[in-house]
């Protein structure tokens, strides 16, 4: 009996939005269309070459109970924080921030003539940990192992296992997978992923065939939600394909949100909000 190979359950078109200072972003989770993806709160993609579109960057800004994944495909980006952590990520690099109990920090996009182009994902954490002390791991480009299979797939793995081969981020209880993909067009993809773990894919460049048997021809950008299962089927489709395919195990928690905090009840909002006014956030 072979396994049961997951099947699209949504297509999301992304939406257009301005955030920060005036970045402009298309985001496939966290609006309208898909508000959650247990334990997955938001995904945005920012790509332009137009100073205008990002210079504000994200001034200082809060964040608690949540984990904020940062990916860069061109361009750099500056950070620093109120604990007195700075640096930059740049092509290729990867940020993996876990808020905990809470955070100041800025994310200003370089002035490049390639411009910027990346991904922020943020994951939900646990009410046992939303109080934890922040952390940051930052993966350069050259960590992060690259997979070339033969049947036209190249995998980087950012967090996971691919082929026996274990990407740098670790120690995330979501047991996330996070793998960005190049699929040629005559290419093909199967992948295990673990039954039960929430799973998309975002499409970003290309078109490519997702889904096995029932296969949906899927052109770029668009965030495919998978059905669960135990692995997922990607074909190239004429054209090459690049995507994020990210899983992570459900919390199954109730939460309460408000902008960047992310909590379980809205009396921990509430408190939050408090310590904000008090001058004791991040403290």
């Amino acid at each position: 009996m072979t396994s049961p190979t997951r099947k699209i359950a949504k297509i999301i078109e992304p939406q257009n939005v301005v955030e920060g200072a005036g970045v402009r972003l298309k985001r496939s989770i966290g609006g309208h269309a898909l508000n959650y993806l247990d334990p997955f709160l938001l995904l945005d993609h920012f790509q332009s070459t137009n100073p205008a579109d990002y210079r504000a960057g994200f001034p200082l800004h809060p964040h608690r109970g949540i984990e904020t994944v940062t990916y860069l495909l061109t361009g750099a980006v500056r950070h620093r924080d109120s604990a007195g952590n700075a640096g930059e990520i740049g092509p290729g690099d990867l940020q993996w921030m876990s808020a905990g109990r809470g955070i100041l920090h800025e994310e200003m996009p370089q002035l490049r003539p390639e411009g910027v182009a990346g991904f922020q994902l943020w994951v939900n954490l646990p009410a046992k940990q939303k109080m934890s002390a922040p952390r940051y791991q930052n993966i350069h480009a050259n960590e992060i192992p690259v997979i070339e299979r033969d049947r036209g797939a190249s995998i980087r793995v950012i967090a996971g296992t691919v082929d026996g081969t274990t990407g740098p981020i670790t120690g995330i209880v979501a047991e996330p997978t996070y793998i960005d993909v190049a699929l040629a067009g005559d290419g093909r993809l199967v992948l295990p992923i673990p039954r039960g773990h929430s799973a998309f894919a975002y499409l970003f460049d290309g078109e490519a065939r997702f889904g096995a048997e029932d296969s949906t021809v899927v052109t770029a950008p668009k965030l495919i939600v998978w059905s669960d299962g135990d692995s997922i089927e990607v074909h190239g489709e004429k054209k090459s394909a690049r995507f994020l395919l990210v899983s992570g195990k459900p919390l199954n928690e109730p939460i309460a949100r408000y902008g960047p905090f992310v909590m379980n009840t809205q009396e921990e909002i509430q408190q939050t909000l408090r310590e904000l006014q008090q001058g004791t956030f991040a403290q």
